[in-house]
């Protein structure tokens, strides 16, 4: 057998509705399975996904290929312990027969995040998405609704940001006219939308765990980023105080931005290098091999830093903001040539940074070669 059409159920409803357990290969086992399902709930789309695996396997045998059908499902409640189900079904299917290619049928987005598992193990020819047609009328409307509102996660991740914008509008109608009351609402469902799609609660649920991990195992990147947090909050404090405030002319609306700027970016700066400092540290300490990624990255911040302190001051000391920089207490500098002073600082700080990662990789490279040759050896 050369190709496996796989039907995959990560929700393991198939299983669930018919009372299998599976994996379920062959083809009359699976057209059995698909009357079990389809006898338990006609309204599934698994039904259709398992036709779907069906004809895909009847065409590729009328093409004189060696196809064989089967059915995997992830058999537990959690997200991970279904997808490691599936894998470990997957793993019976290729050490039982001899597959070396896969067509993998799904019906739904979540059953697509199970592709990846299929193809650290397999080679995928093709992803077969079944999307069921229906009629669009009210009754379907109405089912479709029904089967919308049944979906807690669905409920909590719509209905509760919706209901939330239409109690607090009449509240900002009241208290402010139209456009900020609409401003304002757009403005929280938007903040809502941000916070699901960049998954962001995934990220806050996370980091106590992370946080006391990295705690127990004793990071020092623990230590580094409190001390960077300090660090850019002292930044934007400094920042804040160097802002005057103007008096009511638009042509001096951005001499404070520049000012919060040019005192705010040294702090910032130095925070982002205590932070890749103590990561940093953590690799060394952890792998005693430090990546070319993390080596840049010091080197990168001070450079990002000085080219942006110097375009701020360039524009400062053009509106006579600043002073003239003096170096050695004798050589004066005009406002381009202070520009020009930090561009190139912060390209040849660029460069040593390059150059000394270069140089690391090159040494951690012959190291694992030398290591390697002494094993062999």
């Amino acid at each position: 057998m050369t190709t496996l059409v796989l039907c995959v159920d990560r929700a393991n409803d198939i299983g669930r509705k018919s009372g299998l357990s599976t994996p379920v290969v062959g083809w009359e086992a699976v057209r059995s399975l698909v009357t079990d399902v389809g006898l338990a709930d006609p309204e599934d789309s698994s039904v259709n996904c398992l036709l779907e695996a069906l004809r895909v396997t009847r065409e590729l045998r009328d093409e004189r290929e060696d196809a064989e059908v089967a059915v995997i499902s992830g058999t537990s409640e959690t997200a991970v312990g279904a997808d490691r189900a599936v894998a470990v079904q997957l793993d019976e299917l290729v050490a039982t027969y001899d597959v070396e290619s896969a067509v993998v049928v799904i019906d739904s987005a979540e059953d697509e995040r199970l592709v990846p598992v299929v193809e650290s193990r397999l080679r995928v020819d093709a992803v077969d998405r079944v999307v069921v047609r229906q009629a669009h009328d009210i009754e379907s409307t109405y089912y479709l609704l029904k089967q919308f509102l049944a979906d807690e996660e669905l409920r909590s991740t719509v209905l509760v940001p919706v209901g939330v914008g239409l109690l607090l509008l009449p509240l900002l109608l009241v208290q402010f006219t139209p456009a900020v009351a609409l401003a304002g609402l757009a403005a929280l469902l938007g903040a809502v939308l941000l916070y699901k799609g960049l998954a962001i609660d995934e990220f806050l649920s996370n980091a106590p765990e992370q946080v006391r991990d990295a705690l127990y195992s004793g990071q020092v990147s623990v230590v580094t980023y409190a001390v960077a947090a300090g660090l850019a909050i002292v930044g934007l404090f400094l920042g804040a105080l160097a802002i005057r405030n103007p008096e009511n002319t638009s042509e001096e609306l951005l001499v404070p931005s520049l000012l919060f700027v040019y005192h705010t970016v040294p702090w910032l700066a130095l925070a982002a290098l205590t932070a890749s400092a103590g990561r940093l540290l953590d690799e060394l300490i952890g792998n005693e091999v430090v990546s070319t990624s993390y080596m840049n990255l010091p080197f990168g911040v001070i450079a990002i830093g000085l080219v942006l302190r110097g375009f701020a001051g360039f524009l400062l000391e053009r509106q006579g903001e600043l002073a003239h920089l003096v170096l050695f207490g004798r050589l004066e500098l005009s406002p381009v040539q202070r520009l020009v002073l930090f561009i190139l600082a912060g390209i040849v700080i660029s460069l040593v940074g390059v150059r000394i990662s270069a140089t690391v990789s090159d040494e951690t490279l012959e190291d694992v070669t030398d290591a390697r040759a002494e094993n062999e050896t």
